[in-house]
């Protein structure tokens, strides 16, 4: 049997990371402990995660005609991403982020970030439209919110149309219409963006969800016609709810989190890798769970995403069973 061949269509940004002990008030100034650059973006991290656990992967997006959107194709092209359908858009310069990490001794660390969309907002429907001839190729979709929203429920619906299943990674926040969500196969939004969605926040008990709650949020969702509810619950773990039931899985044992920064999007492109694969929810999740173990361990976004001997020998270390990774190149 063949590599699985993943699609995303989706963002490509340059992350500019300042670390702090402590993050600044209104009006303050604070010293910060480092700071450092490191390629992203929601699409182009989940193109390379699964490009880095074996799959074949093809990413669509537009990037500026600027040093950060070469570093940021490269990056991609070096992980294994084919590139050939990313846009240079020549007025408009590359999506940019600043990332805030509050870095406390002994604690986990938390981050703050401000993205600044630049090219990633400027793909027209032109710059798509191949796909609906060809989209056909492909396994799964991968789609995100860093790009303009009328693409995303455009793609949706070619791959919708063709039967190719379809992800979409509802981050950041936002409104998503109903005819982007009658096309959606998975939604994998993180406790905070189903908050947003469903009006049901999340409660936890210590590092628990209140699965109840996670459950009713799942609900609202797929009675929207979504048939699986994939939510990522930080140290919580991961659950998701379809017609087979409800299934959740705890994270990575033994972790302290350096960067959380591309850490759902490790999760989604682990997923997404293992779903193809048509391995059990069960080693699905908790292969996801445990790539994304290894994300949050490093700094930066791409520079942290793992490769599938690293995720192999980090489960096999924790004694969690491996599932079969034979048809990953």
């Amino acid at each position: 049997m063949r590599t699985p061949k993943i699609l995303v269509v989706g963002s490509f940004v340059m992350d500019q990371i300042a670390s702090t002990e402590v993050f600044p008030n209104e009006g303050e100034t604070v010293i910060g402990t480092g700071f450092s650059k490191a390629p992203g973006g929601k699409g182009a991290n989940q193109a390379v995660q699964a490009s880095r656990l074996g799959a074949d992967v093809t990413m669509v997006g537009k990037l500026g005609l600027d040093a950060n959107g070469k570093e940021l194709e490269e990056t991609c092209k070096k992980a294994g991403v084919n590139t050939d359908h990313v846009i240079y858009d020549e007025n408009t310069p590359s999506g940019c982020a600043v990332i805030i990490l509050e870095t406390k001794p002994g604690e986990q660390t938390k981050n703050r970030i401000i993205g600044i969309a630049g090219s990633n907002r400027t793909i027209r429907e032109e710059d798509v439209s191949f796909l609906k001839d060809e989209i056909s190729s492909f396994d799964m979709l991968l789609l995100q919110l860093e790009i303009p929203m009328e693409i995303n429920d455009l793609v949706a619906s070619y791959a919708y149309d063709a039967g190719v299943p379809v992800m979409l990674n509802s981050a950041p926040s936002a409104p998503i219409p109903e005819s982007l969500l009658s096309h959606l196969t998975y939604i994998s939004p993180n406790e905070h963006e189903i908050a947003d969605l469903t009006g049901i926040k999340i409660g936890h008990e210590g590092k628990e969800a209140d699965i109840g709650q996670v459950k009713k949020a799942c609900k609202v969702l797929r009675d929207k016609g979504v048939k699986n509810v994939l939510v990522t619950l930080g140290e919580g773990g991961a659950a998701i709810d379809n017609e087979d039931g409800f299934f959740a899985a705890p994270c990575a044992k033994g972790v302290t989190a350096v960067d959380p920064t591309a850490a759902g999007d490790s999760f989604v492109g682990a997923f997404s890798t293992g779903v193809v694969l048509g391995w059990s929810i069960d080693d699905v999740l908790t292969f996801a769970n445990h790539t994304a173990a290894l994300t949050v361990q490093k700094m930066g976004a791409m520079p942290s995403l793992p490769k599938l001997d690293e995720v192999i020998d980090f489960m096999n270390e924790k004694g969690i069973k491996v599932p079969d990774v034979s048809r990953l190149k």
